[in-house]
């Protein structure tokens, strides 16, 4: 009877030491967690992720296949309390960074994960360096945990496949010169069809270009892209040398057209300003007398004397400061 009793007792503490306080957990800052019953996750009614803005990126097709149900999110805190039923995956949702030619499945493939290769829309093979900063989203947690098996990979090669998509067609946008003057003529006669040197002018606009296209990623595969940041472009060893030697050549030919640019503007600017100067005197010169031919025309309009008396007046000054006069004698 003893035995029968301890073993009750025994069974009783396993159980409740197995299920009920094994079933205490806590969810740490910068995690998020999603309890399921029987494999089921907990769902908010008939919510999907349509109905949220991640989906907003999403074309027609994709919105058809890319329809997952929103779950409940557990906050960091605790502790709370599962069933021996229920299961709790907890996801870390903390930014990270990796270079962009790692490969989740295949470490060392491109160069042990350090070079991504790219063919430019003149076939060569260049070698694109940078980082991929991503992250967890919490308001697509099922894709993540149930509706992709590697999201990670699924991300890598998505944003590996646009980046080379976008290598392989790219072109530099235009900027001209204002006016149409030579600098922008030279430009687009020295690095026509050389689209290295396109791409490592334009990073800035091939790394926006990425973040645009990679924000469906939340909704098609449950991670956030933050950011991605190319910093590194590099020819075939076999072109490098004539590269280096062309755009030696597009900075030398620049340097001359902006040194006789600014030639000619300085040279414009003096002859404007002497222009200037010469209008100044021409006024100076013409003002006196427009002035004088006003007072007469006043005097003139005063009386038949007016003019005479001032004219005597005048001749009486100039008496006044003359050391000899000669004046003409009547006959």
């Amino acid at each position: 009877m003893q035995v029968v009793i301890g073993c009750c007792i025994g069974f009783v503490a396993w159980f409740l030491v197995q299920y009920l306080v094994a079933g205490l957990y806590t969810v740490n800052q910068g995690e998020r967690a999603v309890k399921t019953s029987f494999g089921r996750a907990q769902r908010m009614d008939s919510l999907t992720t349509l109905d949220d803005p991640i989906a907003e990126s999403l074309t027609a097709d994709q919105k058809s296949r890319y329809s997952y149900p929103q779950v409940r999110v557990i906050m960091p805190g605790g502790p709370y309390f599962k069933w021996p039923w229920e299961r709790v995956y907890k996801v870390s949702v903390a930014t990270e960074t990796v270079n962009m030619a790692w490969d989740p499945e295949d470490p060392s493939a491109n160069a042990q994960g350090t070079i991504l290769e790219a063919v430019t829309k003149d076939q060569l093979n260049t070698g694109l360096t940078g980082q991929i900063r991503y992250r967890v989203s919490e308001k697509n947690l099922y894709a993540y945990l149930f509706g992709v098996k590697r999201p990670l990979a699924h991300v890598m090669g998505y944003f590996v496949s646009v980046l080379r998509e976008r290598i392989a067609n790219f072109e530099a946008p235009p900027h001209p010169a204002p006016g149409g003057t030579g600098t922008a003529q030279a430009e687009a006669t020295i690095v026509t069809g050389i689209s290295i040197n396109d791409i490592r002018k334009n990073l800035r606009d091939l790394n926006e270009h990425m973040d645009k296209e990679c924000q469906s990623s939340a909704a098609r595969y449950g991670m956030v892209l933050d950011a991605s940041l190319i910093t590194g472009i590099d020819p075939p060893p076999e072109v490098d040398s004539a590269l280096a030697a062309i755009n030696t050549a597009y900075n030398h030919v620049s340097s001359d057209i902006s040194l006789a640019q600014a030639s000619a503007d300085q040279k414009i600017v003096q002859s404007k300003r002497a222009v200037e100067i010469e209008t100044l005197k021409a006024q100076a010169e013409v003002e006196p007398l427009v002035c004088l031919a006003k007072q007469l025309t006043f005097l003139k309009d005063s009386g038949p004397g007016a003019l005479e008396a001032y004219t005597r007046n005048v001749k009486l000054g100039l008496f006044e400061k003359a050391a000899h006069v000669i004046q003409e004698a009547k006959r």
